[in-house]
């Protein structure tokens, strides 16, 4: 047991090793797991960027326990396996001060789009390495003045300044994370937020406890062997539940590793709960289509909307009929709602705007930059001029093509055996339809129920009331 406790390689030690290794690998299954299962489209910003630096900083900081700490037994005897290479850079600024730097990069945002309503003004990649200077400083520093002894230890007096700066950046967190607090968020972002915070002082004083255990009872091997073994389990554990990738893509915030159904959402409007998002009403009243009709009123028909946007992605140029699709379910939201059309007006911004974004529409640079500097992201006509630009250029790129394409022809065809079914509805009093008449339950293709059989009154008057979403 004493020479291990000095030179590594106790059953312990890789004991600890091989729970790290397993809490990395959940952590890097649980970032890839979205993308290869639900083929979910990758985000180039910071929704992307800033998860996997986390996990980045993760390995870091597990990396760097395990050799700063001597949970291997070998020789040192190249400069990269210095312990202020490990001790100081990869478990300071490259790992512990990496991790809560992006946390705290995620609250900054979350501060600014749902209290102030306006996108950050510092982008992320420029506010994560400023709020990372003190650490740098702080490495720097120990660099120079050297306090380590041949073990990776530090002096009683070096601890002190060690642990505040890790309690400055768990303060920071705290304060952003209580600036949003009284905001209901839909995907739990802040309970995310506070599970962090009380893993990071929760580690904090585990650290704590270790240096100074290590520092004063360096003759108790026993003892050495235990609290290093505590400190890099604590540290698997802290990394694979402090990571998180709901603050910046909500979306994926509903697959975890604890469900085994599909995909539950796979729009935004159905995860915020829009009334019939993605759906096509079964009973949608029949809407004649007249080509020489202006196409923003026509695109008000759900039916007519999917036909179309089929054909404008089978030429290649679906993103706007898509970016009118998002932005209608947009207005079905109350503007006494605010979080709500937040969160639908990010997901836009995110998917259609940005520069470099999955499906970026074609909008002038005006239009472009007044929705990236509005000031209130709740705004019911934030994407009014763009809308106008790119219905006027569906008018002249694509409308005149799907006139005379299969899928106009098509949806003239299944609406015409709408209309005839509708007729013989009335005239029946039976809520018959050939196509789903042998269609029951669960085997619903439209996942609603059948509504029992009634008078031929009573289904005129529910007709009468059924609007096209």
């Amino acid at each position: 047991m004493a020479s291990c406790a000095v030179e590594g390689g106790c059953p312990s030690d890789y004991i600890a090793i091989v729970i790290s290794s397993l809490c990395m690998i959940l952590l890097v299954y649980r970032i890839i797991f979205p993308f290869v299962v639900h083929k979910i489209p990758q985000s180039k910003g910071s929704g992307f960027w800033i998860p996997a630096i986390q996990v980045l900083a993760s390995f870091n900081l597990l990396l760097s326990i395990v050799l700063s700490l001597n949970f291997l037994k070998f020789k040192k005897r190249y400069w990269w396996q210095s312990c202020y290479v490990w001790a100081v850079w990869f478990e300071g600024p490259l790992g512990f001060g990496l991790l809560l730097s992006c946390r705290i990069a995620q609250a900054y945002q979350l501060f600014y789009i749902f209290v102030k309503r306006c996108l950050p003004p510092i982008r992320s990649y420029i506010f994560l390495p400023l709020i990372l200077l003190p650490w740098i400083a702080g490495a720097g520093f120990m660099h120079f003045r050297k306090p380590l002894n041949y073990r990776c230890h530090m002096g009683l007096h070096w601890i002190f300044p060690v642990v505040s700066l890790h309690a400055m950046y768990v303060v920071a967190l705290v304060g952003f994370t209580g600036a949003i607090r009284h905001i209901e968020f839909r995907f739990d972002e802040v309970r995310d937020l506070w599970q962090g915070i009380l893993l990071s002082a929760s580690s904090i004083g585990v650290w704590v406890a270790a240096y100074i255990l290590n520092e004063i009872h360096d003759d108790i091997s026993w003892l050495q062997v235990a609290s290093r073994f505590l400190l890099l389990v604590i540290a698997g554990i802290l990394v694979l539940t402090l990571f998180s990738i709901s603050s910046s893509q909500p979306l994926l915030s509903q697959i975890s590793l604890r469900r085994r159904e599909p995909l539950e959402f796979d729009s935004m409007g159905k995860a915020l709960g829009i009334p019939d998002s993605g759906l096509l009403l079964q009973r949608e009243p029949t809407m004649v289509i007249d080509p020489s009709q202006p196409l923003d009123k026509l695109l008000l028909s759900k039916k007519f909307r999917q036909s179309f946007m089929a054909f404008a992605d089978s030429c290649l140029a679906g993103e706007s009929v898509h970016f009118y699709d998002e932005v209608h379910e947009l207005g079905k939201i109350p503007t006494d709602d605010p979080v709500r059309r937040i969160y639908m007006a990010r997901h836009i911004i995110e998917k259609y705007i940005k520069a470099g974004a999955v499906m970026e529409v074609n909008i002038s640079h005006r239009s472009r930059q007044e929705i990236l500097a509005t000031s209130n992201l709740a705004e019911p006509h934030l994407f009014s001029s763009a809308l106008n630009e790119l219905i006027q250029l569906m008018k002249t790129n694509l409308a005149k093509d799907y006139w005379s394409s299969m899928f106009y022809m098509k949806f003239k065809e299944e609406a015409s055996m709408r209309a005839s079914d509708h007729d013989l509805e009335q005239m029946t009093g039976w809520n018959y339809s050939p196509r789903l008449s042998s269609v029951h339950g669960l085997d619903d293709p439209f996942h609603q129920e059948h509504l029992p059989k009634r008078s031929g009154s009573d289904t005129y008057d529910e007709d009468s009331h059924n609007i096209a979403s």
